[in-house]
């Protein structure tokens, strides 16, 4: 990670505007997810105030496709809210790791940072190596209101949109994590140990130890973190 940069070099607004700026391929990825979740909420009944309520007050996409799924197959409350939980457990490893990164920055600006957290606006930001709260701002309400509106989206046309192909746009999840990855790849070979291990491990930890999703993340990422700990090497 390159050395932070101070966080007085530029005006608010300059750094606002870099921050939606770096931003911009999450929230391009964003709509088309967004979109397949606002087809998928409404295709279970969910009104489009409680579609469009989930993505403002939760704003966790695979905690959102799950809590959707349970809902069609006619789970309870509780035990979506568990569920949910679990899978979100991930955040608190990267939200105290945001918080090192904003080591003398005021803990109002840290505790409304940490609100936008999420697996993609985390991995810009530390990689980013700039701790400017406001440039950290512009990559989290950029991200913030493009999965918004497309949760709007896909509510308001539903109906034109056949279930298939929107259950299909959810691929996309996928291919952004990808695209945030290769680059990091490419540039430092320590990402390409630390990527592999964490999901050898992953693996290992749903498949034979039967772990939740959401614990499973949480092992491989502290795992694979401490194996390669200080062991930096250029490709």
């Amino acid at each position: 990670m390159r050395a932070p940069e101070g966080r007085e070099s530029r005006p608010h607004a300059a750094q606002f505007w870099s921050g939606i700026q770096v931003a911009l391929p999450i929230a391009v990825g964003y709509i088309p997810i967004a979109i397949a979740f606002g087809v998928m909420a409404r295709q279970v009944e969910l009104s489009l105030w409680d579609t469009a309520l989930m993505s403002m007050l939760v704003y966790a996409g695979a905690s959102q496709f799950m809590a959707v799924n349970m809902l069609a197959t006619g789970a309870g409350g509780l035990e979506i809210i568990l569920a949910t939980l679990v899978i979100n457990l991930r955040h608190v490893v990267m939200v105290l790791s945001l918080m090192n990164l904003l080591k003398g920055v005021r803990p109002a600006w840290k505790g409304a940072l940490s609100l936008g957290v999420t697996d993609e606006s985390f991995a810009v930001a530390t990689l980013s190596g700039r701790n400017h709260p406001v440039f950290l701002a512009g990559i989290m309400v950029s991200a913030y209101l493009a999965w918004v509106v497309g949760t709007l989206l896909g509510g308001m046309l539903h109906q034109f949109i056949p279930p298939d192909i929107g259950n299909s746009m959810s691929i996309a999840l996928y291919a952004m994590f990808i695209s945030l990855l290769i680059p990091e790849m490419r540039r430092e070979r320590k990402v390409v140990m630390i990527a592999g291990t964490a999901m050898l491990i992953n693996a290992l930890g749903t498949e034979l130890l039967g772990l939740a999703s959401g614990w499973s993340i949480i092992m491989a990422t502290l795992a694979a973190s401490a194996l390669f700990a200080g062991k930096g090497e250029k490709a």
